[in-house]
């Protein structure tokens, strides 16, 4: 378990990994894989190095994409550092107000969780370019960003570091067509951004209403909500819109009141999408765990 026990502002000091390397563009120095650079950081470091700074001083990193994280998965990596403690140093960069995170940041906020209030750190010096590029690819690399949270670290990172879409398709490993296909999300309004970024509706989705006009593509966002449309169901709307051609569009069905009435009871009982029309009835579920625990509140398997 890490201890509690801040360092002196001397032994901070001495910690910091100064690297030569470091100067270069982050593909001149692990040809864009992340992983390479954080373990050949921390594989570096002795851990005579390795020093415990208090949470209240740390700061995410301003050019971090990612807004929302899984707080079912802090947690689960909060009572595993309860009990086992944080075996991985988070890696920091010094600044003006403390200490900003390279590396890390899942753990910071459930070492919060666990009731730490220090975490053992590797500090590190970084321009703001390399920050905000290893920012990126952490993410890309090492979790699923959301589409939309990756679109706008894409644009970030064009503007601030004079990048065509070529040449950051060569420097974070993707096609310059992934680049524009994903940068065109940004054309949506702010709300189907945003269903995006909530998990309301997929990319998929979000990509067939790029076309249609604002109030259009909104009135339709709001119905792949309501009504469950699917990617393929989105696509024929569309193509009846842009047609001209309003009977290409599913036609609307106005559901009892009843049905409407049981599907809010279901919904507010199993936590999850649920569809009732007659004579069916669609639970929908994300993974084998989201099932388990729908089948546990059916009662069909016992609970663990």
């Amino acid at each position: 378990m890490p201890s509690n026990t801040k360092k002196s502002p001397a032994t901070k000091k001495s910690s910091t990994v100064k690297n030569k390397k470091l100067g270069k563009g982050l593909d001149a120095i692990f040809g864009g894989d992340i992983s390479t650079l954080i373990d050949d950081i921390e594989k570096n470091t002795p851990e005579t190095k390795h020093v415990d700074i208090s949470l209240d001083e740390i700061r995410p990193n301003p050019y971090q994409p990612r807004k929302l994280f899984d707080e079912e998965k802090l947690e689960e990596l909060a009572i595993s550092i309860k009990e086992h403690g944080i075996f991985q140093p988070v890696i920091l960069k010094a600044s003006i107000q403390g200490y900003e995170i390279v590396a890390g940041e899942r753990r910071c906020r459930a070492a919060k969780k666990a009731g730490l209030t220090t975490v053992p750190a590797i500090i590190v010096d970084f321009s703001d370019d390399q920050m905000m590029e290893i920012a990126l690819l952490e993410n890309i690399q090492r979790e699923d960003l959301n589409s939309i949270e990756e679109a706008k670290a894409y644009l970030s990172m064009m503007d601030k570091l004079g990048l065509t879409q070529e040449q950051l398709a060569k420097r974070i490993g993707k096609s310059r067509s992934y680049i524009a296909n994903t940068l065109r999300l940004l054309q949506l309004p702010e709300i189907i951004q945003n269903y995006v970024l909530e998990g309301k509706i997929s990319m998929g989705h979000a990509r067939c209403l790029i076309t249609l006009p604002k109030e259009k593509a909104e009135t339709l966002a709001k119905r792949c909500i309501d009504e469950g449309l699917s990617v393929r169901d989105v696509e024929n709307i569309v193509k009846g819109i842009e047609l001209g051609n309003s009977r290409k569009e599913r036609p609307r069905v106005t559901k009892a009141k009843e049905l409407v009435y049981v599907e809010g009871l279901l919904r507010k009982k199993f936590r999850t999408k649920i569809k009732v029309d007659e004579n069916t009835l669609t639970i929908k579920y994300t993974d084998t765990k989201d099932l388990n625990r729908i089948l546990e509140l059916m009662g069909v398997i016992e609970e663990n």
